[in-house]
């Protein structure tokens, strides 16, 4: 805690002294290109802090990260989800299965040892990793309920082929892994459970495709450059959090909510808290519809068209994000209220709320102020936007040492 408190203000430190040089070296400085700069040199260091992470104020990571022991006690990580998904335990209470294999040659009958052969069992199982691998699938992962994918401790990317498919299926936690490059595959047979296997259609090429679920958690993944979502969650799916994940270098970056004429989706709570959306990033921070999305202490670096945006009257609370917006004039706004009059949407309830908005960022707010809905879309109490870069110093997949803290 010392160590982060004193790093911390010496890169503050830092960042004031070069402003004292500017300003004596310039008559006149603009206020929003000193904080702009300020941000951006915060940010360019941000990633070489990763002791900053324990005692900043992040409470999934202060629940786990400081302990050690962490290794032996690798379920506790149940126990420290936050926000709509809180409840999400996964393959806690039962068995570790340890994948030693990074094959994937057969879908329909997994070999045992693989990710796929794991993912598909029955019971509760909490799956960790023998060793660094890159795991090529050859069709979507197709997960049974009760499951946790825990990449702690090995670098763990699934990559280059179809990637992982959560449908109409509770409880699954998936942390620590890198998921990239995901592509579209199916019209194949695919085994979902030890007596079940049957025809898929083509899927979307998601990193991450949430279908009729609930109770789920992605937590401290590194996603980046799929076909489709980076993180997708649709038809009903609820009870859902997101949260420390560093997403990059892509276009349609999270849907939650399948479409406008989906009502089924109005049930829909998502929480998506502590991630870093990065460079190469163009929508959908997320893109809602119809539920109630509470996204609090995330930190916006880069949008190409909008960070926040949705259609179908969705309840949207933003608290405690900082905001960076783009050099383009034409590109400041955070929001975007989609395909809707404003007739329409000046009735839909968005708000911000300690939000920090720099380089002319703005939140276009909507709806009669405090109301019931809003209460619907808080989820857990967002910290202030000036913590926003300690507590997201480390999102993204970690890299974990066995016998010392995380």
């Amino acid at each position: 805690m010392k160590m982060a408190s004193l790093a911390l203000s010496l890169l503050l430190l830092s960042s004031l002294l070069s402003l004292l040089v500017l300003a004596s070296s310039s008559p006149v400085q603009d206020p929003d290109l000193v904080v702009q700069e300020v941000h951006s040199r915060i940010n360019a260091s941000r990633r070489n802090l990763a002791y900053l992470s324990c005692g900043t104020g992040n409470p999934i990571d202060d629940c786990w990260r400081c302990d050690p022991n962490w290794e032996q006690n690798r379920q506790r990580l149940a126990d420290c989800a936050i926000g709509f998904g809180k409840n999400a335990i996964g393959g806690r209470n039962g068995k570790i299965y340890v994948v030693t294999d990074s094959a994937d040659d057969n879908p329909v009958n997994p070999k045992p040892g693989t990710l796929r052969h794991a993912v598909i069992q029955n019971e509760p199982l909490w799956i960790i990793f023998q060793r660094d691998m890159v795991i090529k699938l050859s069709q979507e992962l197709v997960m049974n309920s009760f499951k946790t994918i825990d990449g702690r401790g090995a670098s763990v990317h699934i990559a280059n082929g179809p990637c992982i498919t959560v449908h109409y299926v509770t409880n699954i936690i998936i942390h620590g892994i890198n998921i990239h490059d995901c592509k579209q595959a199916g019209n194949a047979n695919i085994r979902d459970s030890p007596q079940h296997s049957g025809w898929w259609t083509v899927s979307d090429g998601d990193g991450v495709s949430i279908f009729g679920s609930s109770h789920i958690w992605v937590d401290h993944c590194s996603l980046s450059n799929c076909h489709d979502g980076l993180i997708d969650a649709i038809h009903g799916s609820t009870a859902i959090t997101i949260s420390n994940n560093y997403m990059t270098h892509h276009d349609k970056v999270m849907l939650l909510g399948h479409s406008d004429s989906y009502t089924q989706d109005k049930d829909m709570q998502v929480t998506v808290a502590f991630n870093h959306f990065g460079e190469g990033l163009v929508q959908r921070m997320p893109r809602c519809r119809f539920g109630y999305f509470h996204v609090v202490n995330n930190d916006y670096t880069h949008w190409e068209m909008y960070a926040i945006g949705g259609s179908a009257a969705p309840t949207i609370n933003s608290q405690g994000n900082r905001f960076l917006a783009p050099d383009d004039r034409t590109k400041k706004e955070v929001t975007k209220y989609e395909n809707t009059p404003e007739s329409e949407y000046k009735n839909w309830n968005w708000r911000s709320e300690g939000d920090l908005m720099l380089n002319g960022a703005f939140f276009r707010q909507s709806g009669a102020g405090a109301s019931s809905s809003y209460a619907r879309a808080s989820s857990l109490s967002a910290r202030p936007s000036s913590f926003v870069g300690a507590m997201t110093t480390t999102a993204g997949a970690l890299n974990c040492k066995r016998g010392s803290s995380c």
